[in-house]
C-alpha cells in the first residue's frame, strides 16, 4: 500500500512548522528532515498546507486512473460536493462534459451518496439506543478516534462515508465499472486504499485542474440548477445536519470543525460527562470546502460556503436505500506502537535539554510541541531531537561565545552604526584603562577611541586588517582590526595588545645600534692602528735601507 503523503527531503529546511499544526504530533525529526509517523498521522493534511517550501507532498494517482481508463471496464467519477467551490460557476453537468472528453465513462455526485447516508444516520437516531453517535464521512476523524481515542470507536456511526456509499451504488447499477472520486481531501486517498474495492483510485482537485490543462479542455462556465440535491450541503460545516430530520427527542445535535475542535470534544466525551449527544464532526476548519487542498490553493470560506449553499436544492437526491448492512462500516482500533518513558527518565532528557527547574520550562513551541515535557517525551520515544530546542540552542550559543569573549586575550568592542558601544569584554577594558563595562556601553566609542577609522570602515565598507598603532592615552601599542557585518548592521573591533611586543622591539634596536656603533669604532681603532704600525714599518725600513746601503758601499770601498 502506497503512503499517500511523500516527503522531499532535499526541500525541508528544519523549521518545524509541519510539527507545530500537526495537531497529533505524529511527525519526527531525524538527521534535521522531517517523516511521518504513519501509525500516528490522521491524514489531516495540515504539513502539506504549511509547509513553507512545499516538502511535503500528496501523492499523484493521475497515472494509476489513466491506466484504468485504458482498461475495458467503465471508469465513473464522483466527484466531490465542494466542486462547485473549487470550480467558480462550473456545475455538474459542465464537469461531466470536460471529464468524458478525457476518456470517463461517466460523472456523478458524491452528493447521492451523502443522502444515502444521511437517511442512515436519521434511521439511527430513531431506532438504535446509542448514547453518542459521532458521523463517520471524515476519515480524518475516524483515524483520530480509532489512533488516540481508542476507547471512543464505539461512538463513531457504523457506516460507509459518502465516498464509499455513491462507489458502491454505481457499482451495483453498472457492471464492471471503476470508480474514481475526486475531492479536495488527502485523507480520502488513505480511505480508498485501505477499504479495498470499493473505490479503485482518488484524485484531489489539483490533480484535476493539471490534468484537464495538460488537455488543453477548458470547463465552461454554467451552474445547472437540481432542487432534489440538498445533500450537496455535505461539504460545509452543519451540512450533514441540514439535510437531517433532526426529530431524535434522545439527542441534542450539533457541529464540530477543526481537529483541535475535535480533539477537545473527544477529551470531553472520553470523561464521560456528556450523554444524548449526536456529533457532526470535521477535521478541517469549514468542513471539507476548507480541505487541505481548498485551503492551500484556493482558500476563501466565505465565498466557498456560499457557492455551496447556493447550489445546493431543498430536497433529497432520489436513491434506491440499500439494506443497512450493505452500507456497514466497521472501525478497529489501530495500536501505537509507542511506550511511555519513566519519570526518571523524562527528568533526565529535561536537564540535558537545560531544563533544571521547572522555571527553565518556558513552553514556548519553538520546537512544535506544546510543552518542554511533551518535546522530552518525544525525545524518548525517537520523534523529536535536543537540538529542536531554540532556547536551549540559543543559550548554548551565547554561552559559547561569552566563555570565547570573557577568556579572549585580545579585546572585543562590539559598536552599533551610529558607532555607540554596544559590548565590551575584559582585554578590551583593562587595554582602554576601564574598570567595568558600564563605564562606556551605550556611549560614543569617540570616548576611548579615535573614531576616523570606524567611520571609514562604514562609510567606505572596506574592513581594516591587523593596523599597528600607539595610543598616547594609554601609554600601549595595539593591533587593530575593525569588521563591518551589514546583516546584523555591527561593526567588530578587536584589539590585541603588542606593547610588550613593541618594546621587545625597541630593546633589539636598540641593541643592535649600540652594537654597530661599538663595531665601528672598533673598526675605526683598528685602522688607526693599522696606519700607525705601517708608518713606523715604513721609518724602520727606511733607516735600515740606509744602513744596508753604506755598509755595501764600505765593504767594496775595501
Amino acid at each position: 500500500m502506497m503512503e499517500c503523503l511523500m516527503l522531499k527531503k532535499s526541500n525541508c529546511k528544519n523549521c518545524y512548522k509541519c510539527i507545530r499544526h500537526c495537531p497529533v504530533k505524529s511527525i519526527r525529526f531525524s538527521g534535521n528532515q522531517a517523516y511521518i509517523i504513519g501509525n500516528e498521522c490522521v491524514m489531516c493534511g495540515q504539513c502539506f498546507v504549511v509547509c513553507p517550501q512545499n516538502a511535503k507532498q500528496i501523492v499523484d494517482e493521475t497515472e494509476r486512473v489513466k491506466v484504468l481508463l485504458q482498461s475495458q471496464n467503465p471508469v465513473v467519477v464522483s466527484l466531490a460536493p465542494s466542486f462547485v467551490a473549487n470550480y467558480d460557476g462550473v456545475g455538474i453537468e459542465s464537469m461531466r462534459k470536460a471529464l468524458k472528453k478525457i476518456g470517463f465513462y461517466d460523472v456523478e455526485e458524491t452528493a447521492i451518496g451523502a443522502t444515502i447516508v444521511k437517511k442512515e444516520y436519521d434511521r439511527i437516531c430513531a431506532e438504535e439506543e446509542r448514547d453518542i453517535v459521532i458521523t463517520s464521512c471524515c476519515h480524518s476523524v475516524n483515524l483520530l478516534i480509532q489512533k488516540h481515542f481508542p476507547k471512543l470507536v464505539h461512538c463513531l456511526a457504523d457506516v460507509l462515508s459518502p465516498m464509499q456509499a455513491h462507489c458502491r451504488d454505481i457499482k451495483k447499477r453498472i457492471p464492471d465499472a471503476k470508480t474514481v472520486f475526486i475531492g479536495p481531501c488527502v485523507a480520502k486517498k488513505d480511505e480508498a486504499q485501505h477499504y479495498e474495492g470499493i473505490v479503485d483510485a482518488v484524485l484531489t482537485f489539483d490533480e484535476l485542474t493539471a490534468w484537464l490543462k495538460s488537455e488543453r479542455i477548458e470547463l465552461e462556465k454554467n451552474l445547472d440548477k437540481n432542487e432534489n440535491s440538498k445533500a450537496r450541503f455535505f461539504p460545509t460545516t452543519g451540512g450533514i445536519l441540514k439535510t437531517m430530520d433532526l426529530d431524535s427527542p434522545n439527542y441534542t445535535y450539533m457541529a464540530i470543525d477543526g481537529i483541535e475542535n475535535c480533539i477537545s470534544a473527544l477529551r470531553d466525551i472520553e470523561s464521560g460527562n456528556v450523554h444524548g449527544l449526536f456529533i457532526e464532526m470535521s477535521a478541517c476548519i469549514g468542513s471539507c470546502v476548507g480541505g487541505p487542498v481548498m485551503e492551500k490553493f484556493h482558500r476563501s470560506p466565505i465565498k466557498d460556503y456560499t457557492a455551496v449553499a447556493t447550489y445546493a436544492g431543498e430536497k433529497d437526491f432520489e436513491v434506491n436505500m440499500p439494506d443497512k448492512d450493505e452500507i456497514q462500516k466497521e472501525f478497529t482500533v489501530i495500536e501505537q506502537r509507542n511506550t511511555e518513558p519513566s519519570e526518571v527518565e523524562i527528568k533526565e532528557t529535561l536537564h540535558q535539554m537545560g531544563k533544571i527547574k521547572p522555571s527553565d520550562e518556558l513552553n514556548c513551541g519553538s520546537c512544535g510541541y506544546n510543552t518542554c515535557r511533551e518535546k522530552a517525551i518525544a525525545i524518548l520515544q525517537g520523534k523529536a531531537e535536543i537540538s529542536m530546542c531554540l532556547p536551549f540552542l540559543k543559550d548554548r550559543a551565547e554561552n559559547f561565545s561569552d566563555t570565547i569573549a570573557r577568556n579572549s586575550p585580545n579585546g572585543i568592542i562590539v559598536l552599533n552604526e551610529q558607532l555607540e558601544v554596544q559590548q565590551i569584554n575584559k582585554a578590551a577594558l583593562k587595554i582602554l584603562n576601564l574598570r567595568v563595562p558600564s563605564d562606556i556601553l551605550g556611549d560614543q566609542v569617540v570616548r576611548v577611541l579615535d573614531p576616523a577609522d570606524f567611520i571609514s570602515v562604514l562609510s567606505k565598507v572596506r574592513n581594516i586588517h591587523n593596523k599597528r598603532e600607539y595610543l598616547a592615552e594609554y601609554e600601549k601599542y595595539v593591533e587593530k582590526t575593525i569588521v563591518y557585518d551589514k546583516e546584523y548592521k555591527l561593526l567588530l573591533c578587536l584589539l590585541r595588545d603588542v606593547t610588550e611586543e613593541e618594546s621587545q622591539r625597541e630593546k633589539k634596536e636598540n641593541i643592535s645600534r649600540q652594537t654597530v656603533e661599538i663595531a665601528d669604532k672598533v673598526v675605526d681603532k683598528q685602522m688607526r692602528i693599522v696606519q700607525e704600525i705601517a708608518s713606523l714599518l715604513g721609518e724602520t725600513a727606511a733607516e735600515t735601507k740606509i744602513a744596508l746601503t753604506k755598509l755595501k758601499e764600505s765593504i767594496s770601498s775595501e
